[in-house]
């Protein structure tokens, strides 16, 4: 589509403040098997979730699901991202048009969400989606683009609001990535290659990436009550208490979950690539990459030993690597 800059901004303006289809009801009821299982996952113990006595005499009178387990329930899995068979609205049309006009990359920037009351087993989620609003053109050091802000109203059955999430999106056209001049005034394309992508780091996890570049893996133990935790975090969610200290993880343990990431690409990374929730020996989990096998031999219960490896002259990770 051969549209000026303006023309395309002007076309933008009419997606503003319309809802993209009619309200879409979740696959699946709220239930208490997925429920279970996102707790597991997360290692979320809280009793009102899981056990149904606990439940019944606490102040909600039976079970709940977590509340950050909204989005969940109005999930349509991978047939999203599918053309043919992915659902067409109008956030999709408006995806096409950005992509058309040369702004074919996306990524996630910022997502918040409110909860209106819990969910309970038996619960149909239906979720209005709006785009509420769409940015003036940005440069960004992905490159080039527009952010777009959808609005989602979560409600049950009874028409009645459940919660809510703003969801923003930079739809973009990639940065060019040019090599240093060379001496001859070639490009050096060692230069050039992209490298992964930076985690955000802060008071409360820099420790423990300064034990990575040292080449230790470190788990956060709580001071109070012994309990290990990760990621990090400045407060137990057992007892509550503020000290704690890192010891050394032995590195061993084994595949608790796993995905075999197909895309979205993004530069930096090899695909397919093994993402796994890995149960370490000392009995916390931390997610990771398993390397050093073929992604369909990775299984659930495979023995694995951290090993802490450079992704470029300046950077280390974490990986896992099958045992035998």
């Amino acid at each position: 589509m051969s549209l000026s800059r303006e023309e395309l901004e002007v076309k933008l303006l009419d997606y503003v403040g319309r809802e993209i289809g009619p309200p879409e009801q979740g696959p699946y009821p709220v239930n208490e098997t997925m429920i279970r299982q996102w707790c597991e996952a997360l290692g979320d113990e809280n009793p009102v979730y899981t056990d149904a006595s606990a439940a019944a005499s606490s102040v909600h009178g039976g079970l709940v699901a977590p509340p950050t387990m909204m989005q969940t329930w109005s999930l349509r899995g991978v047939e999203m991202a599918d053309p043919d068979t992915g659902r067409q609205n109008l956030q999709t049309e408006l995806h096409s048009l950005l992509g058309d006009a040369g702004y074919p990359a996306v990524v996630a920037t910022n997502c918040e969400q409110g909860y209106t009351r819990y969910l309970r087993p038996g619960d149909e989620v239906f979720v209005t989606t709006t785009i509420e609003a769409i940015s003036e053109q940005k440069a960004t050091a992905l490159g080039i683009g527009y952010f777009i802000n959808t609005r989602e109203v979560y409600r049950d059955q009874r028409g009645d609001e459940v919660g809510w999430q703003t969801f923003r999106v930079l739809k973009f056209a990639r940065a060019e990535q040019p090599g240093a001049a060379t001496s001859d005034g070639a490009a050096d394309e060692e230069s050039s290659t992209p490298t992964r992508l930076r985690p955000p780091m802060a008071h409360d996890n820099k420790w423990w990436w300064d034990g990575i570049a040292e080449g230790r893996l470190l788990v956060q133990k709580c001071a109070g009550c012994g309990e290990l935790r990760h990621p990090p975090r400045p407060m137990c969610q057992h007892c509550r208490s503020l000290e704690w200290e890192g010891i050394e993880s032995s590195g061993e343990g084994e595949v608790y979950s796993y995905v075999v990431m197909h895309y979205p690409k993004f530069p930096g990374y090899e695909y397919p690539f093994t993402c796994a929730l890995v149960e370490l020996a000392e009995g916390t989990r931390m997610v990771a990459n398993v390397v050093g096998c073929d992604p369909s031999k990775v299984h659930i219960g495979m023995k694995v030993r951290a090993s802490i490896e450079n992704v470029d002259d300046e950077f280390k990770l974490p990986f896992f690597r099958p045992i035998d």
